[in-house]
This record gives C-alpha cells, structure tokens and sequence, in this order.
C-alpha cells in the first residue's frame, strides 16, 4: 500500500507529461487527477490503521560506495503518516481545482498542450515531496528536497512568456541553493562522525555526537550544535525564514493552484518537517534550537508586518505563510515537536483554501489581484466569500479560551485558534520574554490583515473597472468543492487532534509511539504523571526526560492562554476602524507615517540590500569577466594569435613543402649541421 501511494504521483506525471498525446490532454489530466486521490485515499487509510510502531519498508539497493549504503526504502511512522495525508489531500485537491482554474489561461495559444504539462508537474512536485516525507535515510531525504526544488522552478515559472515569472523562478531555486549548501554540509558532517546516513544509526549516535568536538572553519564546535546548525539552515531556504525569505513572496508569479500546493502544505513545510524528523539530534543542541525560537519569533512578527500593507491579495497570503512558519518553528525551537507538527497539519487546510479562494476571485475577477479594485463581492462569489471567511476565522484564531469552557478537555474553536494557541503557550513555557510577545504581537497583526483582506475584497463598493465587477462571477463547482472540503478540515482539525498533539503527555507520547514513564513528584510534568522517557530513535519524534516544555505550557498563566485571542479581537477591532466605519484613515496614516510605510511596502528593504550586497557586486564580476576577460584577453589576444600569427606560420610552413628531394635534403642537412653545433656548444659532443 504504501509503495503504490508513494508511485502514484509519478505515474500520473508521466502519463500527463508524455502519455498525452496518445490519450488526449483531457484524459491524461483526469488520470493524474484520479491518481492522486487514489494516492490521498491510501495516505488516509496509512494514518488511520497506523499503530504507532515505527516500520520500514525496502524498494531497492541504491548507493553503496565504500562505507556509504543507502537503500530506497520507505520510514513509516506517525511523523510520515502525518505528512502523508497533509501532502496528497492539499495536492489531490489542487489538481481537481486546477480544471477550473486553468481552462481558459490566458497566458498561452491555443493547442500548446500547457494543461497537460502543468498536471505534470504537479504530480511530480507531489512525488518528490513524498519521497523527502517517506525517506529513511538523509540522502534519499535529499533526493526528494532537491526534486521539490526543481518542480517548484517549473511551476513558478509556469507562465514562461512572462519575465517576472522567470525572474521569480530564478531566484526562488538560488536563494534555495543557498539554504541547501548548508543543508548538505550537514548531512557531510553527520556521515563523517556517524559513518552512515541511515536515520537509526544516527538517532542512535547522537549522545554521542553530543560529546564530541569537531573542527569546522575558524575553530573547534560541539558536533551536535554545528549539525543543527548546518541542517536548520536548510530549513530556512525551503520554509523562507528570515535572511533567506526573499524567494516566497516573488513564488505567487505562478499560477494560483502552485501557491496553493508550495505555500499552504508542501514545499514549505519541509524546513518544519525536517527539524521535526531529526529531533533526537536537536535535543542534544539547546544553543542551536534557541537560535531557531528566535529566527522563527523574528520571522513571524517581521512577515506579519510586511502583510499589513500589501495589496496584491495573494502576496498577503504569503506572508501570512512566512508568518505561520515562525510559529512552528518556534514550537520545534522550544522542544515541543508535536505542536510543530500540530500547528503545520492545521495550517495545511486553512491556509490552502485561503489560496484558493483567492484563486476563485482572482478567476471571477478576470485575473485581477489588486484588493484596492475588488470591494462588495459577497454576492457575486457566495461559496468563495464563506469558504474565505472560515479560512479567515481560522487562522486569526476564533474559538472559545480553554480558561472559559471546554468539551472534554478540548477547546472549542476554529483550527488555527487550538493549534496558534498552543505554540503561543508553548513559547512562554520553553523561552518567555521576547518570543512570546513577538508571536502575540504578530497574532494581532495577522488578525488585523486578514480581516483588512475580508474587508477589501467582498465589504464596501465596488471599486476599480466597472466592467469587470459587473461580469465577476462565482467560480465552477470544479473549484468550489476543493474549498468545501478544506472548510471541514479548518473547522474540525484542531479539535479532532488536539490531543493527539497537544494533550496529556502520555497521550501525545502514544500518538507518536515514544516511550514514556510515570513522572517524579517534581516538575511541570507532575500535573500530567508522565516523563518522556526512551532513547533517541524510539518513536516518531524524540523528546528528552527533561523536556517537560508541552506539561509545562498547560500550566501557564491565565493572561498568557487569552493574550492570543484578545490579540485577534484587537485585530479585528482595528480592521473594522480602518475598512469600515472610516475608510479614509488608512490613507492619512500613510500619508502622516511615510518613511514607516515605505519600509513596510518595501519589505523592509531586503531585497534593496540583497541586490546592493550580492547581486551588483556578481554582476560586476561577471561583466569584467565578460568585457576584460573574454573581450579583451580572448577575442583581443587569443583571437588576435590565432588570426595572425598562427596563418603567417602555416603559410611559411605550406612553402616549406615544395614537392622535390633536393629540398628535403637540404633541410636535412641543416637539421645535423645546427645539432652538431649545438652539441658542441654545450658539451655534449665529448
């Protein structure tokens, strides 16, 4: 079962990519389509049955070169069920969506065959992202990180005949490259103290690796903390942390449906995913994963600025993807994996009917983004506005606080509020003070853009072109029902699971097939009567004896489980203000706040810098290389040898072959009269 879903994909990217012309472009969209559900049917079935005990399965012998062996074999865990079902579901419905969305592109002729290509490249985004999920060791995990790099380029640089998609797709796969060097330095250094890159043997080495030093550039490093290093910068290329975040944004060139997959579920998420999946390493690196709390913190509230001010409705929506990614990051930096994993499984399903509801306008609005001429659409988009509107709800985090009432234990609310809120009370149990108010603060400042978004798009007067208001219309049931069902996903998520991720420890422990043990009378955990316990490798994630950071996140103070949720109802509150009851204050805010506004817009002047520091210094380079080096050097003197010199010398050389005996000999003659002279001269006729 768990190879066919694994193949699935692939199947469907061959079929489409190079079956099409033999069953139609139709039949080979539908094929592709029907394998990823088949696909997302079994993941479903994988993470229901699953009974916690870790299992692997072989496909084949791949590499073995001197100590180096690794197989293609499939990890199953709870860690791989979760992202199974996360990866396939968002994937199976983008492809369904997608024959909506893309029926009547624009962007290309007529008889280009682009649909059947762009399915392609969906389903083999969607394999090599199976395979970095499903991997067992961290080369085939490499293998399926660089194949998601590759697909992203050819989707966000879909629509090929535009220079800023290529532009985009550029620069998304090198800032990638960036993160991914450090990536591999990692996995280097983990076959260099470890002598394998199988996930067991490494999990099994890492107290040891703990204890050791390691010498690295200007100085010697506790091997544990430079492999986390080495491998979280990785993360921040693919999850766009801060420093390398600049490719996400400029990502939302491709069509719709590609945001959808790389922001919401995928691409993106493999940084989370990947911290997650190599916990028993990042235990034993506490200065590394505080590094992590505050980049993440940092990330989350430096995103959730920038999107106040945008106005492209799917730039809004990625930064609220950068943003959400700091608070898992957050989570994982702080120890709780399982919150990480929690607050990624939700976001997963508000987050793509986010996209694609934004999609749905954008189609509705004849491919027009900018929110400033959107206003009053409710009734022309009815299915869109009240799927965006639960999307809305839950990522600002509406719900009842756990302080006030619960059913069983478990909060009620939308499924960004039980998962936000976790991370939240997580961060002030494992690191207080800054991070905690960054990810409040960044909580407020969500709700407010969110709302803002709301506002813009179906509340006011319609604004901009009157024509393309009048002709808007709802999108095709073929796009509508993929946001239905992730409306159900970002309703009931949070709850169904929150104590799968968020509960007792020995529930979470059970979930994830950990090891766990009665608590000692001292400690967070002792309102829980449960420890971590087990070595690294036991169990989906590992959590150390001492980490009691998810018990102790239960016992915060009250202020702390509500200041997330009045976070949103300020929020929401300012939005009203603005967008609402006076239209007219965002303008004289930004008119009175200039250079804040500027630097907000201008993203804090990232990509200004970026291109001050790298971009024109490269380019200086290479064009010196160009003008002085081949201009110069190559055509002027190279060049200029071989069209001067080099004929004069092959001419001289043509009238040395004059065709008669008698000049042969006469040159042979003075070949042994200029060696005897030689010879003479320098001694060596003695």
């Amino acid at each position: 079962m768990e190879t066919l879903l694994l193949f699935a994909p692939l199947a469907g990217a061959l079929i489409a990519g190079f079956g099409w012309r033999a069953i139609g472009e139709t039949a080979a969209m539908w094929v592709a389509t029907g394998l990823l559900f088949f696909s997302a049917l079994l993941s479903w079935i994988v993470f229901l049955t699953f009974d916690g005990i870790t299992e692997t399965i072989q496909i084949l012998r791949w590499i073995e070169s001197g100590t180096l062996a690794t197989d293609w074999a499939i990890r199953l865990d709870r860690l791989t069920a979760v992202m199974l079902i996360v990866v396939t579901s968002v994937s199976a419905l983008v492809h369904l969506y997608s024959f909506g969305y893309m029926a009547h592109d624009e962007n290309f002729r007529e008889g280009e065959a682009y649909k059947a290509r762009f399915f392609a490249y969906l389903s083999l985004f969607t394999f090599a992202m199976l395979m970095l999920v499903t991997a067992d060791n961290l080369v085939q995990l490499f293998f399926g990180w660089e194949g998601v790099g590759l697909a992203s380029y050819l989707l966000i640089g879909f629509y090929y005949r535009k220079p800023s998609a290529n532009a985009a797709a550029i620069k998304a796969f090198v800032v990638n490259r960036v993160g991914d060097f450090g990536f591999a330095l990692g996995i280097f250094a983990i076959f260099f103290l470890v002598d394998s890159v199988r996930f067991e043997d490494v999990f099994a080495a890492a107290p040891t690796i703990a204890e050791t030093q390691i010498t690295f550039l200007w100085g010697s490093w506790n091997a544990a903390e430079l492999v986390a290093v080495l491998l979280f910068i990785g993360a921040m290329g693919k999850s766009a942390q801060l420093l390398l975040h600049t490719w996400l944004p400029d990502a939302m060139e491709g069509p719709t449906p590609v945001s959808a997959l790389i922001h919401a579920a995928t691409m993106v998420t493999a940084g989370v995913f990947l911290v997650c999946r190599m916990s028993p390493v990042m235990e034993f690196a506490p200065n590394a994963m505080t590094f992590v709390t505050w980049l993440g913190a940092a990330t989350a509230f430096f995103a959730a600025t920038v999107g106040l001010v945008q106005t492209d409705i799917k730039r809004v929506i990625a930064y609220s993807t950068c943003s959400q990614l700091g608070y898992m990051f957050v989570a994982a930096g702080v120890g709780a994996y399982p919150v990480a994993m929690y607050h990624l499984l939700t976001h997963a399903f508000f987050k793509a009917m986010l996209f694609l509801g934004a999609g749905s306008v954008i189609h509705g609005m004849h491919h027009e983004q900018d929110m400033r001429n959107y206003g009053g659409l409710r009734a022309k988009f009815p299915y869109t506005f009240w799927a965006m509107l639960i999307g809305t709800l839950a990522i600002t985090g509406v719900g009842i606080p756990a302080v006030l009432f619960t059913l069983g234990g478990v909060p009620i609310g939308f499924a960004g509020f039980l998962s936000k809120d976790a991370v939240v009370e997580s961060a002030y149990a494992g690191a207080g003070g800054v991070p905690f108010w960054l990810l409040v603060i960044a909580a407020l400042l969500t709700s407010f853009y969110s709302w803002r978004l709301m506002f813009l798009t179906f509340w006011g007067k319609p604004r901009g072109d009157k024509h393309t208001h009048a002709h808007a219309h709802e999108s095709p049931a073929v796009m509508t029902v993929p946001l239905g069902v992730l409306a159900v996903g970002s309703v009931l998520a949070g709850m169904i699971w929150y104590n799968a991720f968020f509960g007792h420890t020995d529930s979470v422990a059970k979930f994830f097939g950990m090891p766990y043990a009665e608590a000692e009378a001292e400690g967070g955990e002792e309102a829980y009567g449960y420890v971590f316990a087990g070595e690294p490798g036991q169990g989906a994630l590992y959590m150390a004896p001492e980490n009691t950071v998810i018990a102790d996140a239960h016992a915060v103070p009250k202020w702390v489980k509500v200041s997330p949720f009045f976070a949103m109802l300020i929020g929401l509150g300012l939005a009203w203000l603005f967008y609402i009851r006076d239209p007219a204050i965002p303008k004289r805010l930004a008119e009175s706040q200039r250079p804040l506004y500027l630097f907000l817009l201008n993203k804090w002047y990232f990509d200004e810098l970026y291109e001050f520091v790298f971009v024109r210094p490269a380019r200086g380079v290479a064009r010196t290389l160009w003008k002085r080096g081949d201009g110069a050097v190559i055509d002027g003197t190279i060049n200029g040898v071989s069209m001067g010199a080099i004929p004069w010398l092959t001419r001289l050389a043509g009238r040395a072959q004059t065709g008669y005996i008698f000049s042969y000999a006469f040159w042979m003659v003075v070949g042994i009269v200029a060696m005897i002279t030689w010879m003479t001269l320098t001694g060596g006729a003695r």
